[in-house]
This record gives structure tokens, C-alpha cells and sequence, in this order.
């Protein structure tokens, strides 16, 4: 096998090891990133709430934000601290961000994660599951 070939076996796994690791902690991290945008939109909803025919939505609104953040303190925080789950992605991720720069330079990790960003963009937009 040439050289080339190995660079590019080996890069393809840091691409999957990267993606898969990044889509758990993402997982996780968007329930608080989503939170300040989720509580922003409730707070201009209510600004409407004497309208009575959208106050149930709004309720509805407000009980899936509280889920949502209930949801996500318990992925991320065991006891006060946080989950070993949690920890270990955290940690996992930083490994194999540093094992890119080693084997493809600070370019490589670079360009590994603009292609997760467009991944993940391209499937928000072609999403056809709306909620």
C-alpha cells in the first residue's frame, strides 16, 4: 500500500472518529445552547399572550423548554459534577483533535471541522422531520 494510500485511510478514520464523537457532545450541548434562543422566543410569545387563541401554545411552548432543560442538566451533570459520560466525550474529543494536528496539521483539523459544520448544516436544511 502506498504512502498516500495509508495518509488516506488514516484520515478517513479521524473524519469518523471526529464526526461520531462531536454528534454525542453535540447531543448534549445544544439543549443548552438551543435554551437562551428557546427562552428569548418565549419571552417575545408572551408579549402576545392576550391574544387567548395562541395562549395554549405558548404554554405547551413553555412546558417543552422545562423539559428540555431538565433533560439536559441530566446528560450533562451527575451530583453537582459533571456526568463521567459527558467527561469522557469532553475529553475524548480533545484526543482526537490533538491525533488530527499530529497526523494531518492544524489545515487538517481545520478542514475536518468546516466538513462536520457543512454535514451537519446540509441535514438541518434537508430535513423534512418538523416538529
Amino acid at each position: 500500500m502506498e504512502k498516500a494510500d495509508i495518509k488516506d485511510l488514516k484520515k478517513r478514520y479521524l473524519i469518523w472518529l471526529y464526526k461520531t464523537t462531536k454528534e454525542s457532545l453535540d447531543r448534549i450541548e445544544r439543549k443548552f445552547t438551543q435554551l437562551s434562543i428557546d427562552k428569548f422566543l418565549l419571552k417575545e410569545l408572551k408579549r402576545h399572550r392576550s391574544k387567548k387563541e395562541i395562549g395554549k401554545f405558548i404554554d405547551e411552548f413553555s412546558l417543552y423548554i422545562e423539559n428540555k432543560e431538565k433533560e439536559g442538566l441530566n446528560l450533562k451533570f451527575e451530583d453537582k459534577a459533571f456526568h463521567p459520560q459527558y467527561s469522557f466525550l469532553v475529553f475524548k474529543l480533545k484526543a482526537i483533535e490533538k491525533a488530527i494536528v499530529k497526523v494531518l496539521g492544524r489545515a487538517g483539523l481545520k478542514e475536518i471541522k468546516s466538513l462536520y459544520e457543512k454535514e451537519m448544516i446540509e441535514r438541518i436544511l434537508k430535513s423534512t422531520d418538523h416538529k
